[in-house]
């Protein structure tokens, strides 16, 4: 019976059609930001940052007019501070200790989740 059960799971499995009423779920995958900005949020205000050539934090308060971020820091959705530091991206709570944050993504203040590749590309999944 067990055999029967499986065999009757397996092929209900590969049997599934366009039209089918059995659920499913789609995976976005990341892709590469077209713009290569990401938003964060400073004392309750948006701002949109981006990296140079030299993985050198900028930001702007309206997508038109950068400046050099002194700190060479910002936020994400959950107030961590994250920075670029020795050739990696570290996060911190407390801004004195820092760790490398896994897999170098986190979750900006829109919702979505960002991540650098090792060229300091950023990606960015919906």
């Amino acid at each position: 019976m067990a055999a029967a059960f499986f065999s009757l799971v397996a092929t209900s499995t590969y049997a599934i059609s366009v039209n089918s009423p059995v659920p499913y779920s789609v995976t976005v995958d990341w892709m590469k930001s077209k713009t290569q900005t990401w938003p964060g949020m400073f004392e309750g205000k948006t701002y949109w940052y981006k990296l140079d050539k030299k993985a050198s934090l900028w930001w702007s308060a309206d997508g038109k007019k950068w400046a050099a971020v002194e700190s060479e820091s910002w936020a994400d959705k959950d107030g961590k501070w994250l920075k670029i530091n020795e050739g990696k991206l570290v996060w911190s709570t407390d801004g004195n200790a820092w760790s490398e944050v896994p897999e170098w993504k986190w979750g900006g203040s829109d919702g979505k989740w960002y991540k650098f590749d090792d060229k300091w590309k950023l990606w960015v999944n919906k």
